[in-house]
């Protein structure tokens, strides 16, 4: 049996005039893309943990809605498994909307360095985690079906 703990990750996806509001982030390959949202505290409903970290890294309180999406990311499994190999993270899409500015970000990711609208159709020309989403919520906003659990992808 592991000492690591599966982790619970709560995700807001907010979409706007065909636009996706996300986490601008950069490291040492350039910029990259992540939805807001972060870790599950113990006793905290989902809801409140989207609310929580949309206030932290975006600086807006959102309504949260229906699931759209639930997807693993088991780190060995993964282009990053030389530094994360023991990741197993289990996370939920929400579609969320923007209720009422409350702040400027007051705890950004480490990497973070702003927060971006991005066209919808125009996502496959960005670096976004996870890929795998793109295709997913593109189906989604187009009234395409698409499957709730798209198990373990980056």
């Amino acid at each position: 049996m592991s000492d690591h703990a599966i982790r619970n990750s709560m995700k807001a996806i907010i979409i706007e005039n065909n636009q996706v509001l996300f986490i601008n982030c950069a490291d040492q390959e350039g910029d990259f893309y992540i939805f807001p949202g972060g870790g599950q505290e113990f006793l905290e409903e989902a809801k409140h943990t989207v609310r929580r970290e949309c206030i932290e890294e975006i600086g807006f309180d959102v309504d949260v809605h229906e699931v759209l999406f639930m997807r693993e990311y088991i780190g060995a499994n993964h282009e990053f498994s030389n530094f994360d190999h023991d990741v197993h993270q289990v996370e939920t899409y929400f579609r969320c909307s923007l209720r009422t500015q409350v702040s400027k970000p007051a705890q950004p990711d480490t990497d973070q360095i702003g927060v971006e609208w991005l066209i919808i159709d125009d996502l496959e020309q960005y670096r976004i985690y996870p890929k795998a989403l793109i295709q997913p919520l593109q189906a989604s906003v187009a009234g395409l079906s698409y499957p709730l659990y798209l198990g373990d992808v980056n």
